[in-house]
């Protein structure tokens, strides 16, 4: 299977101009490959994939208005064209429903002003020194900060340059599977808000998963840093750095959300053959103004796509139940189901067997009961959700967005 592995690299100040041109020409070159794409789409003309890369990137070589183009790796050229048909074919797929899960937006130009840049390369576009230092071809050899080593030779990277300045790499390499001796427990997985998750096992045993509320311990700081940008002028440079301040403890809360998820994740999939987990409509529970900013906070679909990964690469299966499936108003004992079931009530006695249960857990016990049904039902099929076991190739791609 591919995974990415991630490191930030530290590029001179000339490199960073020269990377600055790298990631402006990816972006002209995937705009213009949007733009024939749309106008040959409008037009009623099946064009092929070779004969827009040779429009927008060999072609506008030659002429004055693209002649800049000359001046990066065409390596990141040809890969900027593939996102574009990746992005394209992703939304009409999307929409005829061959593609299966979050519906795919119609994609969108790509703007200097986006504060987060990327491009992409292949095996023929970088190389990994015996210094240690990353070879980018027309930018140089750069300085990188290696936390670890790689498990293989890398077949692609993708430079990247946050919103607070800092420069990343991430190489998509080789890992083989490496399954876990089998296990007899099973697990459901109730994700929430005061925890992060309630699990309820086979064995009877249940454990929490706190949530460490990342983002609301810098909401303080974010305030003041917003007030102090928003008195500095548009456009000016004082905003772009106050733009910078407040961009760094939001990178922050990502990192140690996405470590946090790792690790928990890692000890689920251990622990357990077979995690069951709700299929939320994340989306639109955000739409909800008064727990959006929590339900963020807590990164529910980053967690869950984790232990995905992660059940993937150990021979463990995540089986995903219905999220039409009211676990929290059932009681897990006899089946009884409340009509309805107000948020702030945490702890509820049902009226028919007159068992008290703690709201998180009982959920956690009705989850793995029906996801333990449906895989009884399906006769021993492995149930478990389609992965292309490749790395995820979002970061020089298209956003996907609603419909």
């Amino acid at each position: 299977m591919q995974m990415r592995h991630r490191y930030r690299i530290e590029p001179t100040p000339a490199q960073q101009a020269t990377l600055a041109r790298v990631f402006g020409c990816a972006r002209v070159v995937f705009n213009d490959a949007l733009r024939v794409r749309e106008q040959a789409y409008r037009a009623g003309v099946k064009l092929s994939d070779s004969e827009i890369q040779r429009r927008v990137v060999t072609t506008a070589k030659t002429t004055t208005r693209r002649a800049w183009l000359c001046e990066v790796p065409s390596v990141a050229l040809v890969q900027s064209v593939n996102d574009s048909r990746r992005a394209w074919r992703n939304f009409f797929e999307s929409v005829s429903g061959k593609r299966k899960g979050r519906k795919m937006g119609r994609p969108r130009f790509k703007s200097r002003k986006d504060h987060r840049q990327s491009f992409r390369l292949t095996r023929n576009g970088f190389s990994l020194r015996s210094n240690g230092r990353l070879f980018v071809a027309k930018v140089g050899e750069v300085g990188v900060r290696w936390s670890r080593e790689l498990p293989s030779e890398p077949s692609s990277v993708t430079i990247i340059r946050e919103p607070d300045g800092r420069y990343y790499a991430s190489f998509v390499v080789d890992v083989p599977a490496s399954p876990l001796p089998p296990v007899e427990r099973e697990a459901g997985v109730d994700v929430g808000i005061a925890r992060l998750a309630t699990i309820a096992a086979t064995d009877g045993v249940r454990s929490d998963i706190d949530n460490p509320k990342g983002l609301g311990r810098k909401l303080r700081k974010l305030a003041q840093l917003e007030r102090e940008k928003s008195r500095r002028q548009k456009g000016s440079a004082n905003r772009d750095k106050s733009r910078r301040k407040v961009a760094v403890p939001h990178n922050e809360v990502a990192r140690a959300r996405r470590d946090y998820h790792h690790k928990q994740a890692l000890a689920l999939v251990r622990d357990n053959q077979v995690i069951h987990v709700e299929d939320l409509n994340i989306l639109g529970m955000v739409q909800n103004r008064r727990l959006a900013r929590a339900i963020s906070d807590a990164g529910w679909g980053q967690f869950v796509r984790i232990i995905g990964e992660k059940a993937d690469r150990y021979g463990r299966t995540v089986h995903t139940v219905s999220r039409w499936l009211a676990s929290s108003k059932t009681c897990s004992g006899c089946g009884h189901r409340l009509d309805e079931l107000p948020l702030q009530v945490r702890t509820w006695t049902c009226p028919a067997c007159r068992v008290v249960h703690d709201r998180d857990h009982n959920a956690a016990k009705v989850i793995l009961a029906a996801g333990r049904a449906e895989r009884l039902n399906a006769c021993g099929v492995p149930v478990s959700p389609a992965t292309s076991g490749q790395a995820r190739g979002d970061e020089a791609g298209s956003t996907p967005t609603a419909a």
